[in-house]
């Protein structure tokens, strides 16, 4: 069989797999315990942190290790609104979000369920190459909008948005910028502070890693609402 698949999934490389495999054996201790089990285990996730900081140009401490690309969006989308909204009493800080017609569904349903919950979603059209037009972004901006969210490379025609051109404009209007960047990282350069976002999402099993597994970068000074409660 000839695999030409690799933008959904990719198999695990030998030396990810050669990595995992004490860690599925041996050292399967929880990394918040106190003995040498757990320590092993807390240094193998700080490892990986510094690699995927490495890979972004981002610090270790802005990677947040989730269980893919969908919860890493999920993350970004409704936990920057839940966070902006709890600013004020009557939750008037974050009214809305834009985006484009043609993200990935881990990000358009998320903006569905917010829709319903009373956020304005502004979703921005594409020209025949698949590209937001920065005009739009600029007209469709306004007080209540607190994050945009721009795919970085489309997962079906492969398109490359203007990442940075983007990130400006938001900046200038004081307002988050996430992208998801899931079919880029691994594949092109990517610099988070040359880019200027503020969220980046990435996904293992993208880039020969294993699935159900993920991150969420998320910029120093951040504000963000976490959707899991309750564990580490």
């Amino acid at each position: 069989m000839i695999y030409l698949d690799n933008a959904a999934s990719t198999s695990i490389h030998p030396d990810v797999l050669s990595a995992m495999l004490p860690y599925l054996k041996d050292g399967y201790g929880n990394p918040s315990s106190l003995h040498r089990y757990g320590r092993l285990a807390r240094r193998a996730i700080t490892k990986a942190k510094k690699q995927i900081a490495l890979l972004i140009n981002a610090d270790p401490s802005e990677i947040l290790i989730t269980s893919g690309g969908t919860e890493s969006n999920n993350t970004a989308l409704m936990g920057v609104t839940a966070m902006m909204a709890s600013k004020s009493q009557d939750g008037s800080s974050c009214h809305g979000i834009i985006t484009s017609q043609i993200e990935h569904d881990a990000i358009l349903e998320p903006c569905k369920k917010l829709a319903s919950e009373g956020i304005s979603v502004t979703y921005l059209r594409v020209d025949s190459s698949g590209t937001v037009d920065l005009s739009e972004l600029q007209s469709r901006i306004s007080d209540n909008t607190c994050l945009v969210s721009i795919m970085f490379g489309n997962n079906e025609v492969g398109t490359i948005q203007p990442i940075s051109e983007i990130s400006a404009i938001c900046h200038k209007h004081k307002i988050l910028f996430h992208t998801d960047a899931i079919q880029a990282v691994g594949k092109v350069p990517i610099d988070v502070k040359e880019l200027g976002v503020d969220l980046l999402s990435i996904s293992s099993h993208k880039l020969y890693g294993p699935k159900g597994v993920g991150a969420l970068y998320i910029k120093d000074g951040t504000g963000i609402d976490p959707l899991i409660l309750g564990g580490g």
